[in-house]
């Protein structure tokens, strides 16, 4: 080799050593992408949590609440089906095709798992589905046999509608919505039923240790993984365990009203809210602890209901527990909501997903004096929701703030440093979420998923609203379930019933919906509801003009 050509040999291979220590270099000044760990709770109230006023025992998601931020002002869907599809598409639901209760995502909703998986995540569920269709049979009593586990009509919806092929490469959890929880209804593993489980099986526990064998199995490489965990508690039937019911056995005894100004208190002393925007309406069931005639039976409901909050919190401490040991907690992002807010339902007969006897041909009774075991069934009702969601008025399904704000804390030691014990009043919703995890993850939206083409997601990425850049992530933002209705335009709000007319809220002075000043502005609501039509025609939602 002469000597000209040994220089450009030289130089050659100093251009290569150069390049590959720039890669490298890049690849070590990049911060490697995080875990997301999305946690959802089904029915829990607005401050039902410690760290929202509530007097539930919720050490464990106080924690996270004290080492990250709260928002105060996170929407939902006001319902478990509508507010998951949103939450996992960027959609509001009617897009992606959940019309109603208990049928198909559509196959063209790209989802956080699908995406996160083509993007090199791990993704895994563990718990409650509710995006599939639910047919029950045709035939009453085979159905209550069927919801027994005495005659198998399995699958339990279209197996293409289930988790495990939308996205996530495990699913332990029900596909329907509503669930025994010592035996439940649906149990799956991917497409196989669960036929069968052991005598102490009780599905919250379940849920969390399904989510601490994903985190192991998750754990054994170095790729990141996102988990879905999707508790049903505390959606009724009101089942918990002895030990828990225990500790609040007298808590509730002086009844809604004190529980809610009690948790009134609390909120403006941490900070959460202040007495005038936020007054505190009357209970919106209407009805008086005074006037109620079965006072030990609404107090026992209202007990069981904490306790199965509670033992959703002792759950997620335990996979808390478990990140820390396998090394994920500091890079790992937690979100931690509620689907909607307290339910207000009580006295649906057995039918449809209510069974009437358990497996071993028990009875169940509903609406039951003691409630709590397998053998019964029960509610909170609407005096609880009401107060459950202090100080908001009305409750799941409804459009009002109680429907439709939930509690919302997000968690992540490495990410949000100098941030801590933050409270975010800035305004989002549910469909934020998978712009989000996006952007989180480092992935882009795909033009296609399942063969079909994509809608891009109306959400919009949380960042900037918790780095303080803007101070909502939407101008505007809508509802729509089973009639009721909302519009929200900057610091003004109109909401209505199904059926009823829009009332308009000066959200930002009146944010618990007191003061009706649609008289004083019908041009205000005549442009809102020209708004709210609009977006409803474009989603093909059949309304009634009024």
């Amino acid at each position: 080799m002469n000597r000209i050509n040994l220089k450009i040999y030289r130089i050659l291979i100093l251009g290569v050593v150069l390049f590959c220590y720039q890669i490298q270099s890049n690849a070590a000044a990049k911060p490697p992408r995080p875990n997301i760990v999305l946690i959802l709770l089904d029915d829990m109230g607005y401050s039902d949590l410690g760290c929202y006023g509530g007097e539930i025992n919720t050490p464990n998601i106080d924690s996270l609440a004290t080492t990250g931020i709260r928002f105060t002002q996170m929407y939902n869907c006001a319902r478990c089906c509508p507010s998951r599809a949103s939450l996992l598409t960027g959609h509001y639901p009617h897009q992606v095709g959940i019309r109603a209760m208990g049928v198909n995502l559509n196959k063209n909703a790209a989802t956080i798992s699908e995406i996160l998986k083509m993007n090199g995540y791990h993704t895994g569920m563990s718990g409650k589905w509710h995006l599939s269709e639910t047919k029950p049979l045709k035939d009453h009593q085979e159905q209550l046999r069927w919801l027994a586990h005495q005659v198998d009509h399995a699958p339990f919806a279209p197996l293409y509608s289930y988790p495990c092929n939308r996205g996530f490469e495990e699913h332990w959890g029900i596909i329907w919505g509503v669930a025994n929880y010592y035996d439940p209804f649906s149990l799956v593993h991917n497409e196989t039923a669960i036929k069968e489980v052991p005598k102490d099986f009780y599905m919250t526990d379940f849920v969390t240790e399904k989510s601490i064998d994903l985190i192991r199995q998750f754990s054994k490489d170095n790729k990141p993984f996102f988990l879905y965990v999707a508790y049903t508690a505390p959606h009724w039937p009101l089942h918990a365990l002895p030990e828990d019911i225990k500790k609040y056995k007298d808590t509730y005894k002086d009844g809604w009203e004190i529980m809610s100004q009690n948790r009134y208190k609390r909120m403006i002393d941490m900070g959460l809210i202040d007495s005038e925007t936020y007054k505190l309406p009357e209970n919106s069931s209407g009805r008086r602890w005074e006037d109620c005639k079965k006072k030990e039976y609404e107090s026992a409901c209202m007990a069981v209901h904490s306790a199965m909050v509670d033992r959703a919190d002792q759950g997620v401490g335990k996979i808390i527990e478990e990140l820390k040991k396998t090394g994920r907690y500091e890079n790992t992002v937690i979100f931690v909501l509620s689907d909607n807010g307290a339910s207000p339902e009580r006295g649906y007969p057995p039918g449809f997903d209510r069974p009437g006897f358990t497996r071993d041909n028990r009875p169940i009774v509903y609406n039951s004096d003691n409630p709590g075991p397998e053998t019964t069934w029960n509610y909170i009702g609407n005096g609880w929701a009401s107060a459950c969601n202090t100080p908001l008025r009305y409750w799941k399904k409804e459009s009002y703030e109680g429907g439709t704000l939930t509690p919302f804390i997000i968690h992540w030691k490495d990410g949000l440093k100098g941030k801590e014990n933050n409270i975010n009043r800035g305004v989002a919703h549910v469909i934020d979420f998978l712009p989000t995890c996006l952007e989180l993850a480092d992935a882009k939206y795909p033009k296609m998923i399942n063969g079909e083409k994509t809608l891009p997601p109306v959400g919009k990425s949380l960042i900037p609203l918790i780095n303080g850049k803007i101070k909502s992530t939407h101008n505007t933002l809508y509802w729509e379930h089973e009639g009721g209705r909302a519009i929200r335009i900057g610091d003004w709000k109109m909401s209505a019933l199904p059926g009823k007319q829009w009332e308009l809220f000066h959200i930002s002075e009146d944010h618990t919906e007191i003061n009706d000043l649609s008289k004083q502005h019908p041009e205000k609501v005549a442009r809102m509801n020209n708004a709210w039509e609009k977006w409803a025609k474009s989603l093909n939602i059949k309304f009634n003009k009024k």
